[in-house]
């Protein structure tokens, strides 16, 4: 027996016992004759203590330990005198009497501690060191008490726990596909799935009518500290339901998890439709941890001798409460950060709503007291806030806003994580042009419903056409996102004309479906939930890669195990692939 108990486990009424405990060293501290360890497991951390009275072999082995050793140790339980209200151990110390140095450690690259030293490439290189950190390890213990409970969830709802495949066909719609060569088939190629869409479209033609996957996903695209190239989705459908019943079974499980994780209520789930959020925080995922919505001021604006905004397409303003106490450096800073490359916009004008009801602005030249006071007016702001506009075209000036109100949030602590905010923001377009290819993708996907009353638009007006879809955002996360499904032939096949596809091409990468549609296919819907964007918004983290076991780096790579890596020619040649392999 490695263990009697854990090292999390011991408390003042074990005083007494004899037990056995194995971990690695956090510490050793040699005072005087006596010598204490500080021993560690997933569980917590025990004090053990070997004192100046221990046999001449236990010191001897004592002296050859260090940090990261694994030992075994065995003594009796003893109430500490000066104890340690910090861990739940720390009223006990074990007095050690017999000692095994299970496996020994090379000195770690970096400590193993909450405040380590190690900097993130260094940390993923060791990346199983890294997990022996308390504050690694615990997301990952959320991660998977979170998943428990999405299974309880949904399991209670009657959905289906279903795995799909994951050698798939590859499809040119929406992001790069990672390929698989297929050894039996040469020259033919797998694909690693995107999403289980499809399929789990199928399930619902098959009569499964509830099914749920916390399935991996894969995509090639530019890496952010929400993207990996491998995710995990909670994916989900449903059969004979409309988008009311979606929302509010998935509202459901949020607030499940919110409660049992978290011990809260996130309150009222706010409902948006698409065009409304980019009018009003110029996003498709607002954060509504606070205010600043935006005013349109160009009608108001113009007319005077500023020709920059007398040029431009749309002007808009956010009012900032209490910041008209600004200093001009920190407008200056402001301006700076708007004109960034990330930002885009030429510059930023201001109004400061003074306490004693007068107006200082950066257009003083061109605006009087009274124009300022009808600005101020339109914004609903007071005395003591700060108004902030920016001006042009109107799709990249409501963009650009919403990154200088999103840096607003951040400056003045708005953006507290321990504040949750969800909403739904629904009809989105259906349809986006795309200059380059001239014609129509999918904004969603190519199996996304059209909502009902917009039917008819497909044939005269398809970019005004609304999708039945849906987002679950919060923080100004998206959390996940879905849709209503075309379930009618007929109707897909009018989709895949829209988006450019020839009949001969809808029936080489989708016929399947098509063909599936025919044999009765029930009304249907589904969403899919990010699982590592969830569990990053419940640790409080900004990046995904922190709650996920062994994550890629910012350039694909996993510098741990040295992925993606050459193969040699040989396994080349029984694929039939012709590459010039790197020396």
């Amino acid at each position: 027996m490695y263990r009697t108990h854990t090292c999390g486990e011991l408390r003042k009424e074990h005083s007494g016992s004899e037990v056995t405990l194995s971990g690695w060293i956090q510490r050793v501290r040699r005072l005087g004759g006596m010598t204490f360890i500080d021993l560690r497991d997933r569980y917590g951390i025990t004090q053990l203590v070997i004192d100046e009275k221990a046999t001449k072999s236990l010191q001897q082995q004592v002296d050859d330990l260090g940090r990261e050793f694994v030992i075994q140790a065995t003594g009796k339980v003893l109430e500490r005198e000066s104890k340690n209200s910090k861990i739940p151990t720390g009223d006990v110390e074990v007095d050690i009497t017999e000692l095994t140095i299970l496996s020994p450690s090379a000195v770690p690259p970096f400590t193993i501690q909450t405040d380590t030293d190690g900097g993130d490439e260094l940390r993923m290189k060791y990346r199983y060191l890294d997990l022996r950190r308390d504050v690694v390890r615990e997301n990952l213990v959320l991660r998977s008490k979170m998943a428990v409970a999405i299974r309880n969830y949904l399991d209670a709802q009657q959905f289906i726990e279903t795995e799909t495949p994951v050698l798939i066909k590859s499809t040119p719609e929406g992001a790069r596909d990672f390929i698989v060569p297929s050894r039996m088939n040469q020259g033919e190629f797998y694909a690693l799935p995107q999403s289980p869409q499809v399929f789990k479209q199928l399930l619902m033609v098959a009569g499964f009518d509830r099914y749920y996957q916390i399935v991996k996903c894969f995509r090639d695209e530019d890496l952010r500290a929400d993207r990996q190239p491998e995710f995990t989705q909670i994916d989900c459908e449903m059969a004979f339901v409309e988008q009311n019943d979606v929302l509010e079974t998935f509202e459901g499980l949020t607030r499940h998890l919110f409660k049992l994780l978290k011990g809260i209520d996130p309150g009222t789930f706010v409902r948006m439709p698409y065009a409304e959020a980019m009018e009003k925080y110029g996003s498709d995922k607002p954060d509504m941890r606070f205010g600043m919505i935006f005013n349109n001021m160009t009608e108001i604006a113009k007319g005077k001798d500023f020709g920059i905004f007398n040029s431009a397409e749309y002007i808009v303003a956010i009012a900032v409460d209490g910041a008209a106490d600004y200093s001009r450096k920190q407008l200056d800073e402001l301006t700076k950060f708007v004109q960034r490359p990330q930002v885009g916009a030429k510059g930023m004008v201001y109004v400061k709503y003074n306490t004693d009801g007068t107006f200082k602005s950066s257009v003083d030249k061109f605006y009087d007291q009274n124009d300022l006071k009808t600005w101020v007016e339109a914004c609903n702001a007071k005395p003591g806030d700060l108004l902030l506009l920016l001006s042009g075209e109107k799709t990249c000036t409501l963009q650009q806003m919403s990154a200088l109100r999103l840096e607003m949030g951040k400056q003045l602590g708005l953006l507290d994580k321990n504040t949750f905010k969800p909403m739904w923001v629904t009809d989105f377009p259906l349809l986006e042009w795309d200059e380059d290819t001239k014609r129509f993708h999918a904004m969603h996907h190519p199996f996304t419903a059209p909502k009902p009353e917009d039917l008819e638009m497909l044939n005269t007006n398809p970019g005004a056409v609304r999708a039945n879809a849906y987002d679950l955002v919060i923080n100004g996360v998206e959390i996940g996102g879905g849709s209503v499904r075309i379930f009618d032939s007929a109707l897909q096949a009018k989709m895949f004309n829209l988006l450019g596809f020839t009949k001969e091409q809808a029936e080489a990468q989708f016929g399947f479906l098509m063909n599936a549609f025919k044999y009765g296919a029930p009304p249907h819907a589904g969403i899919a939930f990010g699982f590592d964007r969830l569990v990053s918004l419940f640790a409080g983290l900004d990046s995904i890669r922190d709650v996920i076991a062994f994550p890629k780096n910012n350039s694909g790579r996993d510098i741990m195990i040295e992925s993606p890596s050459p193969i040699t020619q040989e396994q080349l040649d029984e694929l039939g692939l012709k590459i010039n392999i790197k020396k």
